[in-house]
């Protein structure tokens, strides 16, 4: 075995050695409208027995208000938090829950159904490890179910719990929660999904939510709870490509000069060359700080502050990498492009980008292919762009060179997000797919302000003569 090998391998041993007492599980819960979303949640922590005791009075007194006095408590209650989603019975906004067991400590991320709601959904997925998919025992895999699956599979979510939920309702049959699984097995090999657990529940009730039922003696796996607390999802983690996204740079006195944010991936030692994108500088790790002290190294997740041996040029936005494993930069890549805001993108136009930390202009070219989200078909984009809530392979040109990684590799620092110049609102959020600056189509070229500015006049003011958006 090489030294490399041998390093990598003692720093993975490490890093689950120093977050075996800070394991935390991040994740979602997603499906159709009424599919039981918000009751699976309260019915975890009330079964968990974690809702403090002036929290369920007043959930007590919710019910009642609603009109379900003398009735089973409704847990919905718990999660829909907005005044409009009590009236409507609907979850509208992304409703984060906080809760721990003896196991693990949990951050759950309840999202909405609708379809309007896609761009709620996907930013509820985008800090997450793993996703509870709701399906209906009398529904079975519906539309929603196939969107919400597909931006899981979108965003990397390596982990999908199938949680099949009222099978009250069906009279607890295994041969309808077989067929199902079946199905869905289907929808999860196309999308690449691996890792799938499927759990017949009821959450109304509390089947195999948190306590095994005694209504399904035909299901022999774990619970809903089980599953949560025993998934693995540490070594989800690269621990082999540093990637050191700088966020300020720490000059509390004169002889002290820190560059402080979070290692998105790999692992950064004490006395390890390091290189600075995109300048290219090379220089050595002098010390790794910390609010406890210095430490010799650092994993994925740890925020830190790193000084060098020598004098070099940092700023806000540069990535520090290993000096022998230096990727490659570039300055035009195709995203997936989540559009999140009511008025469309629009080919062309000039829009603010943040990508790990550095914040530059960028242009969308043209949407290459839109995504059906609802039957996962692809279809040539429109010239017009997308609306809100639409999904869109898009050719992304960037004012200056970044490293351009696919997000699904790595996630830290091949995700992005697109901002209005003139409202300074987040309009979108993309994941990287691949570069194409060196796609076999050529460089990319470096179009001017004013080839833009006058091509953009000609687009708006003369559409009819066809003008290519640069």
């Amino acid at each position: 075995m090489s030294h490399a090998s041998e390093l990598i391998e003692s720093d993975i041993l490490a890093y689950l050695d120093q977050h075996e007492n800070k394991d935390l599980l991040r994740f979602l819960t997603c499906g159709s409208v009424d599919d039981g979303k918000s009751t699976l949640i309260g019915r975890l922590l009330f079964d968990s027995k974690l809702i403090f005791e002036d929290h369920l009075a007043a959930l007590h007194k919710d019910s009642e208000r609603m009109g379900n006095a003398g009735e089973a408590l409704d847990l919905a209650l718990l999660v829909d938090g907005l005044a409009s989603e009590r009236e409507q019975g609907i979850t509208i906004d992304v409703a984060y829950r906080y809760f721990s067991t003896d196991k693990r400590k949990f951050i759950i991320a309840d999202c909405p159904g609708h379809e309007q709601y896609t761009r709620n959904m996907a930013t509820g997925a985008s800090t997450c490890e793993l996703a509870v998919v709701m399906i209906d025992a009398r529904k079975g895999v519906l539309t929603q179910s196939r969107r919400h699956s597909f931006i899981v599979s979108l965003l990397g979510l390596k982990h999908v719990v199938v949680a099949i939920n009222k099978m009250d309702l069906v009279d607890y049959s295994e041969e309808v929660f077989n067929n199902i699984r079946a199905e869905y097995q289907k929808l999860a090999e196309q999308l690449g999904l691996k890792d799938v657990y499927y759990v017949p529940i009821s959450a109304l009730n509390g089947d195999n939510v948190v306590n095994r039922s005694e209504n399904m003696p035909w299901y022999h796996g774990e619970t809903l709870m089980n599953i949560l607390e025993q998934v693995e999802v540490r070594e989800d983690q690269n621990v082999t490509d540093l990637r050191f996204p700088v966020q300020y740079v720490n000059r509390p006195n004169l002889d002290f000069r820190g560059y402080c944010g979070t290692v998105a991936s790999g692992v950064v030692h004490k006395g390890e060359d390091v290189a600075v994108l995109p300048s290219g500088v090379t220089s050595r790790v002098k010390g790794i700080h910390t609010y406890e002290g210095e430490i010799e190294r650092a994993w994925p997740g740890d925020a830190v502050t790193i000084t060098l041996e020598d004098e070099v040029d940092i700023s806000r936005g540069d990535l520090l990498v290993h000096a022998n494993a230096i990727p490659p930069l570039g300055n035009r890549f195709a995203a997936h492009i989540v559009w999140m805001n009511e008025k469309a993108l629009a080919p062309g136009r000039e829009y603010g980008i943040k990508i790990g930390t550095k914040v530059t202009n960028c242009y969308v070219n043209e949407v290459l292919e839109e995504v059906d989200v609802n039957t996962l078909q692809r279809h040539p984009g429109a010239a017009e762009g997308l609306s809100l809530n639409s999904i869109g392979l898009c050719d992304v040109e960037l004012a200056e060179s970044v490293v351009v990684e696919d997000y699904q590799t790595h996630h830290g620092t091949g995700n992005f997000i697109l901002i209005d110049r003139m409202t300074n609102v987040t309009v979108a959020a993309g994941m990287v797919d691949h570069s194409l600056d060196q796609s076999g189509e050529g460089e990319a070229r470096i179009y001017s302000q004013a080839e833009r500015n006058l091509n953009r006049f000609i687009r708006e003011n003369y559409p009819e003569w066809g003008c290519k958006p640069v």
